[in-house]
Order: C-alpha cells, then sequence, then structure tokens
C-alpha cells in the first residue's frame, strides 16, 4: 500500500453555482491519494467507514465505542420542494426506495454498515441514554425540512461532486449512533455523544451530524461540528477526503471532536489504509455481548479501586499487565451477570469457581464485589496471603472425573486455564443443569495433551476458538463470542449461557458428550453394532438427584483427591506439575553454554579463531561478522547438541537470547550484537530496573574483549563490562551476601 499526501490543513473549497456565500461554509482538512492495487475500492473504503461508525475506538483512544441505535433510509429533498421527500419505512432496503439500476451497487456498499443488529446484539432491554429507533423517523422529517431553506449544507451532504447539480435527488442511508465515552478519574460521568450519520453510496460521501437536545428534550441536529469524509476518483487515482461544514462553527473537544489537524492526519491516514487492506480478522468486535456504557463505567472505577495492587504485587510477573488485564476481565463478568440477572429477573449474584486460577486476583476481585465464590489452582502463590480471609483460594489439582463436579455453582471460569480449558464445558454441562461457562483460552490443549492442528486455512488461535466451541456445543451449550479489551494477543473469550436441549434429555445427551470425548483420542465406542455406553456408571444412578447425570464432590475443599483411573472420564488426563521445571537453558551447564556460543560466534564470523582480543577502540574497522537463519546455524551443531537443546523450550533460539551480550536474534536471524548501536529503551523502564542499571555496571567480563578478534567496539570507558579482571566490581547478590554474613 502507498499513501501520497496531496494536502492537510484548512481548504475553502467552490462550489460555483450557488455564489461565495456557500463557497465560504465548506473546507477540505486533508486529502490522501490511495494506491488500490488489489482493485478494493470502492467496497474497501466502506468497510473501513464501516470501523469508524462502529468501531471508533480504534482510532480515537479517548473512546470506549459506539452502539448503532436505529437506521432507515431516505432522500434527500428538492430545492424547490415545500416539503421533503422522505421514505415511510424505518428499515434499510424496503421496496421501491432504490432505484433499480443502483440497488446493487448501494447494497454491496452499504453492507460495512449493515452488518449485524443495531446496538449490541443479546442484550435484552434499553439502556441508559437510549433512543428508540421510531424516533429516528421524526428526527430525519425535522431535519430534512429544514434542509429546504438552508441550501448550503443541502450542497454539503450532497457532495463536492453533486455541488453542480443541487436539485439532484439522492437515496441515502441514515444511521443514528451513540458515541460511548471513554471514563477515567478525570472525566467520571461524561454523557455519550449522538450522533446521525448520512451515507450516501452514489456520490461516496458519509456525513456525521452531531444531535443535541432542544429546549422541549427532543433532539436536533447542531450546525456546529460537522464533517464529512468523501471518496473520489481522478484520472484513474482514488483519493479520500475530509470536509467539514462551517470551518467558524468547529469546537473540538479533544475527545469526540478533536482538532482538525487530528482529522485531516491521523484519522484519515487510518481510513486510507483500511480502506487497501484486504482480509477480515475473523473476530467478534469488542465487548458485543455486554453494554459498553456501563462497562466503561465500571472499568474505570475497579481501576481505581484495584491500582495499589500493582505498588505491592510480590510476583515475578509484570504487574501493570496481570492487574489491569484481571481487572478488565472482572469488570466484563460483573456487567455479563448484572444483564444476566436482569434478564433472569432474579436479584441474588452469581456464585463462581474459577479453576487454574493462578495469582487468585480475579477471585479476589468478584468476591470482593459481592459475588460469592472460589479459585483452585495446583500451586499456592505468594500473593494469595495478601487478599484476606475473604478471598477463598485452594491449592489443589483438578482431574475430569465424576468427583470435580460443582452442582451448586452457577458459573465455572477458565482464564488462561491452559490443559482444563476444552474440558470446562464438560464440567459446567455434567455439573447440572443450571452451571454455565466463560473460558478465555490461550495455550492449546485438547482433552488429552496438546492440540493438533488439522485445518492448515485458518490461524492456529481460529482453528482452536472453533474447537472449544464445538466442544461447548456438543455439550448442550448455546456458545457465544466476544472479544475482551485486555492487554494481551489472546483475548477472545467464550460464554456458554444456555443449553440447547431441555432437562428432560440430559442422559442422551451425556452419551454424546461421552461419544465426541472420545473420538478425540480414537477410543473404540464398542463392539459393531451396539449402541456406545453410557457416559459412567454414576450417571444413571445419579440421575434421580442431580439433573447432569454424574455424581457431584462433596466436602469442604470443594475439590477431589487424586482421581482413580477408572473414574477419570478419558484415561491420559495429566494436570501440569506443581513445581514448575525452569526450562529457559538457564539450568544448562556453564561450560556446554559457553561452548555453543564460540561455536555460534565463530560461524558468524566466517571462520575467523576466537583465541583472544586486540587492543579496544585502535582498529579502524570491527568485524560484525554475517547474519544467519536460525536453520543455518542449527545446520552446523552436531546432533547431540540440538537434542539436549530441544529438552528446553524455545531451544537454541533461547539460548542465544539469553546470550544478548553477544547476540541479537531478529526476525529469525542471528547477529553478533554491535554495541555502538544500543538505543536507550524507547519505553519508561521500572524504577526497580532503572536501579538495577549502575548496581549492574562492570559485574561481568566484557565477552568481546575476550574471545572477539578484534577486541571490544566500545573503548573501556563506555562499555558496560569489565574489559579484564582489574574493571570487575563484585555484583550486587555478593555484596548483599557479604553484608548478611
Amino acid at each position: 500500500m502507498t499513501l501520497t499526501r496531496r494536502a492537510v490543513g484548512l481548504r475553502h473549497l467552490g462550489a460555483p453555482p450557488l455564489g461565495s456565500s456557500v463557497r465560504q461554509t465548506m473546507a477540505e482538512v486533508g486529502r490522501t491519494a490511495v494506491c488500490d492495487p488489489g482493485a478494493l475500492l470502492p467496497g474497501g473504503f466502506w468497510e473501513a467507514v464501516g470501523v469508524w461508525l462502529e468501531r471508533p475506538q480504534v482510532a480515537n483512544k479517548r473512546l470506549c465505542g459506539a452502539r448503532l441505535e436505529g437506521r432507515r433510509s431516505a432522500v434527500l429533498p428538492r430545492a424547490e420542494a415545500g416539503g421533503p421527500r422522505t421514505s415511510a419505512g424505518p428499515q434499510l432496503g424496503t421496496a421501491g426506495r432504490v432505484p433499480e439500476e443502483s440497488r446493487g451497487r448501494r447494497a454491496a456498499a452499504a453492507a460495512p454498515l449493515l452488518a449485524g443488529a443495531p446496538g449490541q446484539p443479546g442484550r435484552a432491554g434499553v439502556e441508559e441514554g437510549d433512543v428508540p429507533a421510531s424516533e429516528l423517523d421524526s428526527l430525519w422529517g425535522d431535519f430534512s425540512r429544514s434542509l429546504c431553506g438552508n441550501r448550503e449544507m443541502l450542497v454539503f451532504l450532497a457532495g463536492s461532486r453533486a455541488g453542480s447539480r443541487p436539485e439532484a435527488q439522492h437515496e441515502l442511508d441514515v444511521v443514528l449512533r451513540t458515541v460511548i465515552l471513554k471514563s477515567s478519574p478525570h472525566r467520571p460521568l461524561l454523557a455519550p455523544t449522538r450522533e446521525m450519520v448520512v451515507q450516501d453510496v452514489l456520490n461516496g460521501t458519509v456525513t456525521f451530524l452531531p444531535l443535541e437536545d432542544d429546549d422541549e428534550g427532543n433532539l436536533k441536529v447542531k450546525m456546529s461540528n460537522v464533517y464529512q469524509i468523501q471518496l473520489s476518483r481522478c484520472r484513474e487515482e482514488w483519493f479520500i477526503s475530509v470536509l467539514i461544514f462551517c470551518p467558524e462553527r468547529w469546537h473540538p473537544d479533544g475527545i469526540v471532536y478533536p482538532k482538525l489537524t487530528w482529522l485531516g492526519e491521523e484519522l484519515l491516514t487510518k481510513l486510507a489504509r483500511w480502506s487497501v487492506e484486504s482480509g477480515k480478522s475473523g473476530f467478534k468486535s469488542t465487548l458485543s455481548l455486554i453494554s459498553l456504557l456501563k462497562y466503561s463505567r465500571a472499568y474505570w472505577a475497579l481501576k481505581e479501586k484495584y491500582k495499589d495492587m500493582v505498588k505491592v504485587w510480590p510476583e515475578v510477573t509484570d504487574p501493570e499487565k496481570f492487574v489491569y488485564e484481571d481487572v478488565a476481565i472482572a469488570t466484563y463478568l460483573l456487567i455479563l451477570w448484572e444483564e444476566e440477572r436482569a434478564e433472569r429477573g432474579v436479584t441474588a449474584k452469581q456464585s463462581f469457581v474459577d479453576l487454574g486460577c493462578g495469582n487468585g486476583l480475579l477471585v479476589h476481585i468478584l468476591s470482593s464485589e459481592g459475588h460469592p465464590g472460589r479459585g483452585i489452582d495446583i500451586r499456592r502463590r505468594k500473593i494469595w496471603d495478601m487478599y484476606g480471609p475473604q478471598t477463598r483460594l485452594e491449592e489443589g489439582a483438578i482431574t475430569p472425573s465424576d468427583k470435580t463436579l460443582f452442582p451448586d455453582v452457577d458459573w465455572l471460569i477458565g482464564n488462561h486455564s491452559d490443559e482444563l480449558t476444552p474440558w470446562i464445558p464438560v464440567i459446567a454441562a455434567r455439573s447440572s443443569y443450571n452451571c454455565r461457562f466463560f473460558v478465555l483460552p490461550c495455550c492449546f490443549f485438547d482433552f488429552v495433551g496438546k492440540y493438533q492442528r488439522r485445518q492448515s486455512g485458518k490461524t492456529q488461535y481460529r482453528e482452536y476458538l472453533d474447537f472449544i466451541t464445538e466442544v461447548g456445543s456438543t455439550c448442550g451449550f448455546h456458545v457465544e463470542e466476544d472479544c475482551l479489551r485486555i492487554p494481551s494477543t489472546k483475548r477472545v473469550c467464550l460464554v456458554g449461557k444456555s443449553r440447547t436441549y431441555p432437562p428432560s434429555r440430559e442422559l442422551s445427551l451425556d452419551e454424546q458428550r461421552t461419544r465426541y470425548i472420545n473420538s478425540r483420542r480414537g477410543c473404540p465406542l464398542g463392539p459393531p453394532g451396539r449402541e456406545p455406553a453410557p457416559a459412567s456408571p454414576q450417571a444413571a444412578a445419579s440421575s434421580a438427584h442431580h439433573p447432569g447425570g454424574h455424581r457431584a464432590l462433596h466436602g469442604a475443599a470443594g475439590h477431589a483427591p487424586e482421581a482413580r483411573a477408572s473414574e477419570l472420564w478419558l484415561p491420559g488426563f495429566q494436570p501440569r506439575e506443581k513445581a514448575q521445571r525452569t526450562r529457559n537453558c538457564a539450568a544448562l551447564p556453564r561450560d556446554f553454554v559457553d561452548q555453543v556460543v564460540l561455536q555460534v560466534a565463530h560461524l558468524l564470523l566466517g571462520g575467523k579463531q576466537l583465541t583472544g582480543s586486540s587492543p579496544s577502540g585502535t582498529l579502524k574497522t570491527w568485524n560484525r561478522g554475517e547474519s544467519l537463519s536460525l536453520a543455518e546455524v542449527a545446520s552446523e551443531l552436531d546432533r547431540e547438541t540440538l537434542q539436549r537443546l530441544k529438552r528446553e523450550c524455545g531451544g537454541l533460539q533461547t539460548l542465544l537470547r539469553n546470550n544478548h551480550q553477544v547476540f541479537e536474534v531478529l526476525d529469525g536471524r542471528v547477529h553478533i550484537r554491535d554495541w555502538r548501536e544500543q538505543k536507550p529503551p524507547k519505553k519508561k523502564q521500572p524504577e526497580a530496573k532503572r536501579k538495577l542499571v549502575p548496581e549492574a555496571f562492570k559485574t561481568r567480563v566484557c565477552w568481546f574483549f575476550m574471545h572477539h578478534p578484534d577486541g571490544c567496539a566500545l573503548p573501556s570507558p563506555c562499555c558496560p563490562f569489565a574489559h579484564g579482571p582489574g574493571e570487575l566490581r563484585p555484583s550486587l547478590t555478593a555484596r548483599t551476601e557479604e553484608r548478611v554474613s
């Protein structure tokens, strides 16, 4: 893709037939030429407009999102008409509205705006601040009548190419949307902003009209902060422009309506890029199952409430990532459960069990917000002791069997639950008919062992999500997919809120689950000609007491001791080890690591002997060596060395990255690191890391001084490593041990 910026800044546009007054009512704030080698325009333009319409937060980080409240078709009035000609129906695509010759083009171009239902699918009721779709009719009627006396706005809506023929009618698509602002401690109660969006496919324009309440509380169109995105073509070249109506009436608020330079540069650049990007992500829009407005308000309240956890985080993991990620997941669940209570007409807060709860912060937040629940994990964490007795966290293994059921729990949670992820829909289905589940898949596990890819046409992540969805559907759940707003590449969650069958069919559904689980391991279903056996011998015996057909676990702990092999739902399942074995090459013998480092450096330096060093800074050129792929490096190592490295996570690449003083690994290629080119980090480092840098200065010998044929590329005062034993300083660990002794 190639973008060529033709104009940025305020440029008044003329409309010759209408006189100078009209010429001053519109201005172009940015214009970009777009190279379209894939022939994606004009359809790609409307895809980009759809992103800005439905997900404005992708471009404007101060927004939380948008809801589409209603849509309809309409036409612009004739300039001489006494009243407007508007369509009678509230929905787009009503028969008789669009000329036959343009209907196909309009339908194809409008598809991005019409995808899905307006608002948030899957939610019942009307949110605070919602506008009934029927009000869009009267809103458009009032506005179109006003256009008869406002030729300037009429020309602006028709687009610059229609300026010479204002009498021509235009078929329009009209959408009512609510823009939801991102809350924060500095602006916690900002009201949503409403807009009427007018799409003119034939002229390639989409116009955004802000709305406000009149003295009687009715919505009307504001004549300020009106802007338009336009697609045009000249001499086989495509252009995207941003125009504003009445520049003197543009009043930026820094949030919904930023400065004109942002519209003409940032937004325009993103629209141009999106317009020629082929392919869709294949994932749902973020937070599609819950209220954006409620989420925004609740998230910032919880973030403020639990922000101090970052300061006292005792684990070695990044506190900011884990704290704010769990706050976001908790917010999502709290809103999801709040709306579920409203749908069911109940007030009691849902109970939960978090399987594989890890640091337990999600359990702590949900419990602190009034939901009874607990978390179970194979290994206790240091931070558990900081939560207090109200947060129930238990150390133990979960092995899928009749002894690990939760009949009295409303929701099972699997937040990066690894090997338990595919089992959670099964456990929920067999625990009780009313048990639901929420999973956030991360690592790819099957019922036993790692998940094996079967479809090359999908990404591994997309294929795994489809697998977990299939598991949930086979277990009898309506499985819904949503995308969370968390700092992670794996942020798609799957929710099973309801069943596809009545309780009376529980036994037959459980037989279906058993057949499916066995099929994943190729287990025989029984002799030919026989029906498969029920899921377990306990199923029929306990079905009278438990709708799930399985015997639930009883006892104070709430999770089972090690299940016998005969009780397992699928033999071979292994929970993760309680003691995590270090497999990052750090446990390899030092002499073995040094030998591999010297061997790889020898290859990169073209076979030069690594026997010593020359005085630093005395050579005009310094041998930087060549670049080799990881495969090329591996081919030069003996089989025994490679086998030893394969037993470590990451293998050869991990060892080379660990030795970052010597090597740099970029895009699968290995280079000798040149310390003369080291740049300071762009991102501000944590305070603990900033303190560590001066403490570590000259505490290790410089590898280049000792082994590189040309010595170190840096003079001794500039090198963070010691040029010989005489410069060595004791490390922080050694000084601490000396003080203790």
